[in-house]
């Protein structure tokens, strides 16, 4: 069974990722998607959205911890898209994965994300582009929902991505209006799985061991990704692989240090304020300590002070 830490933009960002992974239990980071309009994205872009890449040997970019990091591409060009494929893959990147899930209103507006589901030729084009302009044995990945505003082109959306030469396919069980409403439609992954021949990996509402196991049962997956679980349940893939009980909020109160020592884009003052309460949002789900400690810190606007506090 593998364990994918998933792209949530504007949250699961590479200290996250350095951090979550140093816990261990996760063989495989999706970037935040790289938004591509109709030109080569520059290097430092790049570097900015995975500075892992920095540091690609032989065997492609990790963390410092030695998990795989695989770049998110997010747009509508084939072209484009492809040239932007090859790029990443020759900066490092441990394949490719192409978004055709983000459900932001903003990114759907702009023919990108989820609202290319309304449509399987296109997903066919922009996967089979993609693939021909990366090295033979490169990774081809693509995250779907189950829809846009319904599920009937579930299934044909799924086939295309695999008839254009994607290897792998991670499914969010919901469509693009259900948002991240509960209940995740687990059954429908089964469906995809049974239509495809490609590996699937199922995603959506896994919290804890339990969910993990329901997930597995039910969509037939062996692997499965996780996103907001890793936030709320820091060690969740250790959780769920069962090395490891759930993490103590002692060991919890450390990491939140340990995130204030990281490096952050710019000035730290204004970045990690926003991030910590951010994630304790997310923790107050799984640990009680966690909402009293964001009720203590809500107001504060420096990191120091909330250092102080920590």
């Amino acid at each position: 069974m593998r364990v994918v830490l998933a792209p949530m933009e504007g949250v699961l960002d590479h200290l996250m990722r350095d951090l979550l992974t140093k816990i261990g239990g996760y063989d495989l980071c999706i970037t935040e998607f790289v938004r591509v309009v109709d030109q080569l994205i520059s290097d430092r872009a790049f570097f900015r959205y995975c500075p892992e890449l920095k540091n690609a040997n032989a065997y492609g970019c990790t963390t410092e911890a030695g998990t795989p990091v695989r770049v998110q591409l997010l747009g509508q060009n084939p072209e484009c898209m492809a040239d932007n494929a090859a790029k990443v893959i020759e900066l490092g990147s441990h394949g490719v994965d192409i978004n055709f899930g983000c459900p932001s209103k903003m990114v759907n507006n702009n023919r990108g994300g989820a609202i290319l589901l309304k449509d399987p030729e296109n997903l066919y084009q922009i996967v089979s582009a993609i693939k021909k302009s990366v090295p033979e044995g490169a990774i081809v990945s693509a995250k779907i929902r189950l829809g846009f505003e319904d599920k009937s082109l579930a299934i044909e959306n799924a086939q295309a991505v695999e008839s254009a030469g994607a290897h792998e396919l991670t499914v969010h069980a919901r469509t693009k209006v259900e948002g991240y409403r509960p209940p995740a439609h687990w059954q429908w992954i089964a469906k995809i799985k049974q239509s495809i021949n490609i590996p699937v990996i199922a995603n959506g509402d896994i919290f804890n061991y339990s969910d993990a196991q329901q997930c597995r049962e039910t969509s037939g997956c062996k692997d499965i990704m996780v996103g907001r679980g890793a936030l709320m349940l820091p060690n969740l893939a250790q959780v769920i692989k069962q090395i490891a009980p759930v993490l103590p909020w002692d060991e919890v109160q450390k990491l939140l240090l340990d995130y204030s020592r990281c490096e952050t884009y710019g000035d730290k003052s204004k970045y990690y304020p926003n991030r910590i309460k951010q994630w304790l949002k997310y923790l107050k789900l799984q640990y009680f300590e966690a909402d009293a400690l964001f009720q203590e810190i809500r107001t504060l606007k420096t990191a120091q002070a909330i250092i102080n506090k920590l």
